[in-house]
């Protein structure tokens, strides 16, 4: 009877306490969809693979299932787009969250780029930044708990708009969900082969879950700002960039050498051909890696640069470019 009393006791105990992290957690309560990037492709896609072999898709998917739950256990109804290795229709992602009233869409990926040596999580939202207000918030608290709780350094970030990367549209399932707190967070780069072995281990992938609950919780300890409809402040054209095949080859390989040499160009202040080589040279970079940690400044640099050469309504276009596409670090 004595034993039989404590169980109940210590079961009390750990319902109570439990009760209690939910009441006191912003999460309590909140409608939450995680999307874990990609699926199903192993045997078509020979692009989304690290050094050794692990896919994105399988990373993407080991992190989903450890935050959702965590995410449960701070009250939080959470939506799951994919809970196994399978390869869901966009429309399908899209519709779970809008019809389930989500109050934010997390999309969880890792990344790769042709430069081994890199590794920084970069964030993308929808359109522009002064009209899709509420998910450049939820960037930014992302990319701060990254920082402070999964790499634990001052590693460079990137909060930019999807237009930066897929000119034209956008991403579809950010396109699609406009109007809720959404963003594709990529968290690392699985083709820096150091990241790619601690992406293989399931503590490392909890560590970053956890992260990602940290900045949840931040993200609505306030209200979320008002979304704006799209396109009703601003409209800049396409600006062209490397896409996938072409982000991994030779050229692009040297982005930020091209940057490194355009800022000792823009030091030869009257030079023109200096000046104009520097600006071919910020736009190879950009167009190599439009979603790096300098693209925003090749941007700005090349909108300083128009106007020096004389080209003001194309400086101004640019300056609105790097303005909305690329949040600035503080």
């Amino acid at each position: 009877m004595k034993y039989l009393l404590l169980l109940l006791l210590g079961l009390l105990a750990i319902t109570t306490g439990a009760n209690a992290q939910q009441r006191k957690s912003p999460l309590a309560g909140k409608v939450i969809c995680l999307d874990a990037g990609h699926g199903g492709t192993a045997l078509t896609d020979s692009y989304r693979v690290g050094p050794t072999g692990e896919r994105e898709e399988w990373v993407n998917l080991r992190v989903a299932l450890l935050l959702q739950k965590l995410l449960q256990e701070k009250g939080a109804t959470v939506l799951m787009t994919r809970t196994t290795d399978d390869n869901v229709p966009f429309d399908d992602r899209i519709k779970l969250a809008l019809e389930n009233k989500a109050q934010v869409f997390l999309s969880i990926h890792h990344n790769a780029t042709a430069d081994s040596s890199v590794n920084f999580p970069i964030i993308y939202y929808h359109g522009y930044a002064s009209e899709n207000t509420a998910s450049v918030a939820l960037a930014k608290h992302i990319a701060k708990a990254l920082r402070k709780q999964h790499y634990q350094a001052k590693v460079p970030v990137s909060i930019v708009s999807d237009h930066a990367i897929f000119p034209t549209a956008g991403a579809k399932v950010l396109r699609g969900t406009y109007g809720i707190p959404a963003v594709i967070a990529e968290a690392s780069f699985f083709t820096h082969a150091p990241e790619e072995e601690r992406l293989k281990k399931p503590d490392y992938n909890g560590q970053e879950a956890k992260a990602y609950v940290a900045a949840l919780e931040d993200f609505f300890r306030k209200p979320a700002p008002v979304i704006l409809p799209k396109n009703s402040l601003f409209t800049v054209p396409p600006f062209p960039v490397f896409q996938e095949a072409e982000r991994m080859g030779k050229i692009a390989k040297g982005w930020h050498k091209d940057y490194t040499q355009a800022l000792q160009l823009m030091k030869h202040k009257k030079d023109t051909m200096a000046l104009r080589q520097a600006y071919d040279l910020f736009t190879r970079s950009v167009k190599s890696f439009p979603d790096s940690y300098v693209a925003g400044d090749c941007h700005r640099r090349r909108a300083k640069l128009l106007q020096a050469l004389g080209k003001k309504p194309e400086a101004k276009l640019e300056a609105i470019r790097a303005k909305e596409f690329y949040v600035r670090k503080k």
